[in-house]
C-alpha cells in the first residue's frame, strides 16, 4: 500500500491508498484487476537497452493517467466526506442512524465523524458510534483504536466513559499501552481522584509497564491544582526513585505551581536547580510569567525587574493586567521614574499602546513634572495617538495637585474638541478642584447643556490612575453615601452623574429614605 496526500483547492488534506493489481474484497477473495499493455513488436534493429527502457512519451502518459485517476478518487472521497459531515451538521442528526443507512464507513470517514462529535461536545455518542463501527469489521478491535478513543474521552473529562472503554479493551484481550494509562491517570488526577489514579499507576506496573516522566508530570500538575504541595514534593522523590529524572517540563510545572501557590522559596529552589542542570534556556515563557507574578505579589522590585526584562527581551507578550501589577509595585514604592522606563521598554518591544502612554504620562504626573508631561504629549501628537479619558484625567490630576488652574481650565475646554467624554473620575476631579479654589461652575453648566450629566455613570479611567492619585474626596463621598442607601435604591437600573451629585449634596440622614424614580 502506498499512502498519497493531495492538497485540494479548499485546503483539505485527504489520504488515499493506491491498490496493487491484487486487492482484497469484502468476502476475502482475490480480485484480479486487468492490466492493459501496448508493447511494440521486437525488431532486429532494436537494441537491448531500447527494449528494456520505455520511451519518455509512454512514461508521461502512464504518469498522467495515474495522476488523473488519483485526483478522481480523491475528489470522490472528499465529496463523500463532505456529504457525511453535512448529514451530521443537523440539529437532530443521529450518527448511529446515519451509519446504519450508509452500511459502513472507512477509517477516514469514521475518524472524521469522531472529530465532528468531539468539536460538538457530543462525547457520549462517540462511544456508541465506536461500538457499532468496530462490530462491522472485527479488525477494528485494536489497541490503536481503543487508545485513541480513551485518550479523547480523558481529554474531555469523560472519565466514566473512558474507564468503561478501558475495561472493555481488557475483556477483548487487548493489552493496554503506556499511552493508554497516562491519559487515564492524568484525567483522574485532574478531578482530584488521586487514589484511583494511583490504583491505575500500580495496575500499569502489573502489566509490565514502567511509568515515565510524562506519567509523573500529570500527577505533579494535578497536585499543584489542588494545592497539595507536599504531595508534589513526594511525587518528585518517588519519580527519582523509579529512575525517572525530572526533565525541563517537570521543572517548568513545579515552578509554575509553586509560584501560583506563593511558595517563594520552593519556587526559587527549583529554578536554581533547573539552571544548574543547564536548562535555563528551556524555561518556558509561561514559567517566567508565573515567576514575575510571584515576585510582583511579594513586591520584590529587583527580582520583578529581572524577569520582566527577560520576557520583554524575548518578545513574550505580557498581559496588561500583569503590567499594571508591576506598575503598582513601583507606585507603592514611590519609584515613579520606573514607570517611564517600563513604558519605554514595552514600547520598544511591542510598539506604543494606550497602556504605554498611560505609564509614561503617570510617571511625570506623579513627579509633578510639567515639562516631562509636555514631552510625552508631543510624542503622542507625533504618533497621532488618539486621546481618551485616562490621558486627560492623568494630566488634570497633576495640574490640580500643582494648583495650576489656568492649565486645568484650558484642558477642560479642550475635552469636546478632542472627543473625550467625562467619566466619574473626571467629574470627581472637577468637584475636588472646586474645594481648593477652582471655579468650575461654568464647566459644570456646559456639561449639563451638552447632556454629559444625564449620561449613565461610567468608569473608563485606567485603574493605575486611582492607584497613583487615590480616589479623591468626591469619589469617596459617593461610595460612602451609596453604601448607606436602602437596597431598593442601590438596585435602581441606571444612575446618572446628576443622581450622584444630588446624593453627595444631600444630608446623609435623608439619603437613606430616597426611593428610586
Amino acid at each position: 500500500m502506498v499512502d498519497c496526500a493531495i492538497v485540494l483547492s479548499d485546503d483539505a488534506l485527504i489520504h488515499t491508498h493506491l491498490l496493487h493489481p491484487i486487492c482484497h474484497t469484502n468476502n476475502n477473495k482475490f480480485l484480479f484487476l486487468k492490466t492493459h499493455t501496448s508493447l511494440k513488436p521486437f525488431t532486429k534493429f532494436q537494441s537491448l537497452a531500447t527494449q528494456a527502457r520505455p520511451s519518455p512519451s509512454s512514461l508521461s502518459k502512464v504518469s498522467d493517467s495515474k495522476h488523473t485517476t488519483l485526483l478522481v478518487e480523491t475528489y470522490h472521497l472528499h465529496h463523500s466526506l463532505r456529504i457525511l459531515l453535512q448529514k451530521l451538521d443537523n440539529q437532530h442528526s443521529n450518527p448511529l442512524r446515519i451509519l446504519i443507512q450508509d452500511g459502513d464507513w472507512s477509517k477516514d470517514h469514521f475518524w472524521a465523524v469522531v472529530k465532528f462529535l468531539q468539536n460538538a461536545s457530543r462525547f457520549s455518542e462517540i462511544v456508541q458510534v465506536f461500538d457499532m463501527w468496530k462490530s462491522i469489521e472485527k479488525s477494528r478491535i485494536s489497541e490503536l483504536n481503543y487508545n485513541k478513543i480513551i485518550g479523547l474521552l480523558c481529554e474531555a473529562g469523560m472519565m466514566e466513559d473512558a474507564l468503561s472503554v478501558l475495561q472493555e479493551m481488557k475483556i477483548q484481550g487487548l493489552k493496554p499501552y503506556l499511552d493508554t494509562y497516562n491519559p487515564v491517570i492524568h484525567g483522574l488526577s485532574r478531578e482530584g481522584k488521586f487514589d484511583n489514579a494511583l490504583h491505575f499507576l500500580n495496575e500499569m506496573r502489573e502489566f509490565g509497564l514502567e511509568p515515565v516522566t510524562e506519567t509523573y508530570d500529570g500527577l505533579i500538575q494535578a497536585y499543584g491544582k489542588f494545592k497539595m504541595y507536599d504531595e508534589m514534593s513526594k511525587c518528585v522523590k518517588q519519580m527519582e526513585l523509579d529512575g525517572c529524572s525530572p526533565d525541563h517540563i517537570t521543572y517548568n510545572i513545579l515552578i509554575q505551581e509553586y509560584s501560583r501557590g506563593g511558595l517563594l522559596q520552593r519556587m526559587q529552589k527549583v529554578y536554581h536547580r533547573m539552571c544548574s542542570k543547564g536548562m535555563r534556556l528551556r524555561c518556558q515563557p509561561s514559567t517566567l510569567i508565573a515567576m514575575l507574578e510571584c515576585y510582583t505579589a511579594f513586591g520584590m522590585v529587583e527580582k520583578m525587574e529581572t524577569f520582566y526584562r527577560k520576557l520583554v527581551n524575548s518578545r513574550t507578550r505580557i498581559d496588561d493586567d500583569l503590567i499594571r501589577k508591576v506598575a503598582e509595585v513601583y507606585i507603592k514604592s514611590y519609584m515613579f521614574s520606573r514607570l517611564e522606563d517600563l513604558g519605554l521598554a514595552l514600547s520598544s518591544a511591542f510598539g506604543a499602546s494606550d497602556l504605554v502612554w498611560c505609564l509614561r504620562l503617570l510617571s511625570y504626573a506623579c513627579l509633578l513634572s510639567q515639562k516631562g508631561m509636555g514631552i510625552v504629549i508631543q510624542e503622542m501628537r507625533d504618533a497621532k495617538a488618539r486621546w481618551n479619558v485616562t490621558f486627560v484625567n492623568i494630566i488634570m490630576l497633576a495640574y490640580m495637585k500643582m494648583k495650576d488652574f489656568k492649565q486645568l481650565r484650558i484642558l477642560l475646554s479642550q475635552l469636546p474638541i478632542q472627543g473625550v467624554i467625562p467619566d466619574i473620575v473626571t467629574i470627581g476631579i472637577l468637584f475636588d478642584a472646586n474645594k481648593i479654589g477652582f471655579d468650575g461652575s461654568g464647566v459644570l453648566e456646559t456639561w449639563s447643556r451638552m447632556g454629559y450629566l444625564y449620561r449613565e455613570v461610567e468608569m473608563k479611567t485606567d485603574s493605575l490612575v486611582l492607584a497613583a492619585f487615590g480616589k479623591g474626596h468626591f469619589l469617596k463621598s459617593c461610595e460612602e453615601v451609596y453604601s448607606s442607601l436602602h437596597p431598593e435604591s442601590r438596585e435602581r437600573k441606571t444612575w446618572t452623574y446628576n443622581d450622584l451629585i444630588a446624593l453627595v449634596s444631600k444630608p446623609i440622614g435623608r439619603v437613606d429614605c430616597m426611593k428610586p424614580k
